[in-house]
């Protein structure tokens, strides 16, 4: 399909590249500002971008939308799409673009100009009746926007400034084709019925409370869930050589202004006094193992120094953006950081990919690598950033490991590989990185004695595997839709006695299973047995063990499964055996 860039250039691109995606769905949100104006007139137009997955526009209503309105829309949307309005771009100066927004009573448009140089030349979007100020990339024609469906309503202050006007956000999505739209609003169901929080809900794993907006709180089932990846994680770690540390929650100011974070990071940091002297709630652990770095002398033989750290740290994040535990205030980093020399660079960088790797495996995912560069907010010289990028590339061709550039995207004070996890339903999320840091062991003046008996610096690496251990659960949880496998369950097995006179064997079953370290669950509710085994499959319990007369007098147990069925019968001991062979968190370690 045809794309117009913002300068008016004409370039083919098709819906699988992100120029000729964006342009598409950029389109369809003028589509739904023409679509509001010509119901609506009186409406006032701010903003309306392509996004990931579709677009949003926001206006300013004279009265509340309500889902019939909305429909209207579309429907109006879909009229604007079959007139196959030719798209014409033009520029104008800042003066005529002022006057034209004055005379079409845009207020929104009006102080975005005015924050514009008085030199500048205002790019304008021209469809049917409906001209639009707008600087981003559309397709040539309203037609090739085959597919539109508007999906949700949101409030949103203008400019995100909460001091401002409440507008009213329309979200949406457009696919060249219906047969893909049909797909996507097929998946997006599949990922309702996968929601973290209602499952983590249903299945007691966790909660969020108004007493501590984006603050989790941990439910006995959920708590197992995180220390069963904990210990995966450290076992994994110690296999690998890696020691464990842990740094305190809070430090001083002076410390931050050390690493960059005050200046670089300031908005996102929680603080506080203590004797008259500021502290800061950490963000990040890094300044903490500097500091566990530096507090003793080191040789070049003890590189490389692996140091892990399970820490929690806390992140200022506006409420409007508060997601279940997918963005969150407060969560455990699994971070490590590696101090060595700049020729031991490239195998660390390949050692922390196979780890990651390893564990991603695992939990059944695939994912896909971006090397993020230097960003317009960072610290250090060129050289060291040349030098950081080049290091990052070199270890993933050496792996023959296949990535893409994401240009500016990386930490203030480093290049990053960035891993982008696949789930059950095909959605990506991102989660592990290797970090390559020049510029803290230098701020911090960190030294090693080197075979020379010379001073010299260390080269540092910052990475995570699940990144956030709150996030990491949330994406399982989904992946999975709740049913975890047998290791990483919960309760692996619930028992289940047909009536309270089989109570007694029940309860030895129970306790035999227990001592054998299977996690378990006796129901000893006077309920009839359909009720109890509907009741196990919303729990989503990998087995259920069904006591009646024959399984006493054959001292057994009856298995259900939850994907299988009806296993049969089987002594405890069987059955403790088969969970054992399920459950080994890290056969490898």
């Amino acid at each position: 399909m045809k794309v117009i860039m913002k300068n008016g250039e004409i370039i083919e691109s098709s819906f699988g590249e992100e120029v000729g995606r964006n342009a598409l769905r950029h389109t369809a949100a003028h589509i739904l500002a023409q679509a509001v104006k010509r119901l609506y007139p009186e409406t006032k137009c701010a903003i309306g971008p392509a996004i990931e997955n579709g677009f949003y526009y926001d206006f300013e209503f004279e009265f509340e939308l309500t889902s019939e309105k909305l429909s209207e829309i579309e429907e109006e949307m879909k009229r604007i799409v079959k007139e196959a309005l030719q798209i014409e771009h033009y520029s104008v100066s800042r003066a005529v673009a002022i006057r034209e927004m004055e005379e079409r009573q845009e207020s929104y448009k009006l102080e975005l100009l005015v924050d514009m140089p008085e030199e500048a030349q205002i790019s304008f979007f021209r469809q049917g009746e409906y001209v639009e100020m707008c600087a981003g990339q559309h397709v040539v024609n309203t037609n090739i926007v085959k597919a539109i469906k508007l999906t949700a309503l949101a409030g949103a202050y203008w400019r995100g400034d909460e001091k401002n006007r409440m507008l009213t956000r329309i979200y949406g999505t457009a696919f060249p084709k219906q047969s893909e739209l049909d797909e996507y609003i097929e998946k997006q169901e599949e990922a309702k019925a996968r929601d973290h929080r209602r499952i983590g809900k249903e299945l007691g794993l966790f909660t969020l409370m108004d007493e501590g907006p984006g603050f989790p709180f941990f439910l006995p089932k959920g708590m197992v869930l995180k220390n069963l990846l904990l210990e995966y994680w450290r076992k994994v770690h110690e296999r690998e050589d890696y020691v464990e540390i842990s740094s305190p929650i809070m430090l001083r100011r002076e410390l931050w202004e050390v690493s960059g974070h005050w200046e670089n990071y300031r908005e996102s940091m929680y603080t506080t006094e203590i004797d008259d002297m500021d502290f800061v709630v950490k963000p990040m652990n890094c300044p903490g193992g500097m500091l566990v770095y530096k507090m003793q002398p080191h040789s070049y033989k003890e590189l490389p120094i692996r140091m892990g750290e399970l820490g929690l740290v806390h992140r200022h994040e506006k409420s409007g953006a508060l997601h279940g535990l997918m963005r969150v205030r407060c969560f455990t980093q699994d971070d490590a950081h590696i101090f060595m020399m700049r020729e031991q660079v490239t195998e660390e960088i390949k050692g922390v990919v196979r780890l990651i790797d390893e564990v991603y495996r695992k939990f059944g995912f695939k994912y896909h690598v971006e090397l993020s560069t230097r960003p317009e907010k960072s610290i250090g010289s060129d050289e060291d950033w040349n030098e950081a990028i080049e290091a990052l590339k070199l270890a993933l061709h050496e792996m023959k490991l296949p990535y893409v550039i994401n240009e500016g995207d990386g930490a203030f004070y480093g290049p990053k590989i960035d891993f982008h996890l696949e789930d059950a339903i095909g959605r990506t999320w991102q989660c592990g990185t290797i970090q390559l840091d020049f510029q803290l062991p230098q701020r911090f003046h960190a030294e090693y004695i080197g075979a020379d008996g010379e001073k010299h610096q260390p080269i540092m690496i910052h990475r995570v595997v699940f990144g956030s251990i709150e996030r990491f659960i949330g994406i399982l949880i989904e992946h999975y839709a709740g049913k975890f496998p047998v290791w990483l369950a919960p309760v692996q097995v619930k028992v289940l006695p047909i009536s309270n006179t089989f109570l007694q064997y029940a309860t030895m079953v129970t306790d035999r299973l227990k001592a054998a370290g299977v996690r378990c669950e006796l129901d000893m509710r006077d309920e009839k047995l359909g009720y109890k085994i509907r009741e196990a499959r919303l729990d989503k319990v990998p087995y259920m063990a069904v006591i009646g007369k024959s399984e006493l007098v054959g001292n057994t147990v009856s298995v259900r499964g939850r994907e299988e069925g009806d296993i049969g019968n089987m002594s405890v001991e069987e059955l403790i055996r088969r969970i054992a062979n399920e459950s080994d968190i890290c056969s490898t370690c």
